[in-house]
């Protein structure tokens, strides 16, 4: 399996001086066993560049359009985020899904077009609690995977990250036993190598409040091959942290 990856998700946060100081932290950190990376608001892809270029750390964006060009106001081409060197952009996440209308076909050609543009797309699936306790829980993941799967090429698929994100589990500080993640997770992997074998290369993150005090035990978890990091991404010692928790698994191995 690849590398475990350790992606910050800053959603709406950051001013130029904060910034300043978080990536500063972060570079600081030294190299990990494990790939980093920060998703930021798109005003600060030039900060992230000037701060992060020739360093370990990747950056990327929080959200594409899925048109190439034209009058689209407020949205973001693929194109724009390669202008700044993002190697990574999120797509469907949760609050696009829940606050946007995002569809699931929505999400799957924004992948399409993220990949189009020399992106690696992080798709998000996820369940609601309502659907997690009347037991929709792997039709919902499935039916949202499988409409990206549906409009990929067999050989684009380990182009991917998924990111698995409870929407439960989302800023509530609540987290799913690693048990739990695992099982949904192994439901993704299935998925994946039913389109391609090649897919058991595709890393899928955690994205459900982990934190330093359980970050081991989910990494610890044979299909849990990194994280999607909300809060604890805005502070530089608990993203280390994190990356840390991912470098101590790998040195075991």
């Amino acid at each position: 399996m690849a590398r475990k990856l350790i992606v910050g998700n800053w959603k709406m946060n950051g001013t130029l001086a904060t910034n300043a100081a978080l990536l500063d932290g972060i570079s600081a950190g030294g190299v990990h066993d494990c790939d980093l990376a920060v998703c930021v608001p798109a005003p600060y892809f030039a900060q992230c560049r000037d701060a992060l270029s020739g360093g370990a750390v990747a950056w990327g964006g929080q959200d594409v359009s899925m048109h190439e060009a034209g009058a689209y106001t407020g949205e973001i081409a693929a194109a724009m985020l390669r202008d700044f060197a993002c190697t990574y952009v999120i797509v469907g996440h949760s609050e696009r899904r829940a606050l946007h209308a995002e569809t699931d076909q929505v999400v799957a050609k924004k992948t399409v077009r993220a990949l189009a543009g020399g992106l690696l797309p992080i798709v998000c699936v996820g369940e609601t609690l309502e659907q997690r306790e009347s037991g929709q829980t792997e039709a919902v993941v499935e039916r949202q995977i499988d409409a990206v799967l549906a409009l990929l090429e067999v050989g684009e698929v380990q182009n991917i990250v998924i990111a698995y994100e409870p929407v439960w589990a989302i800023g509530t500080g609540k987290t799913a036993t690693p048990a739990m993640a695992q099982e949904v997770h192994a439901i993704l992997r299935a998925r994946l190598l039913a389109k391609n074998p090649a897919a058991r290369q595709v890393r899928i993150l955690y994205g459900g409040s982990m934190k330093p005090d359980n970050a081991a035990q989910l990494l610890a978890m044979p299909d849990i091959d990194g994280g999607l990091i909300g809060g604890a991404a805005l502070k530089a010692a608990d993203f280390l942290a994190i990356a840390q928790a991912a470098t101590a698994l790998a040195s075991d191995k």
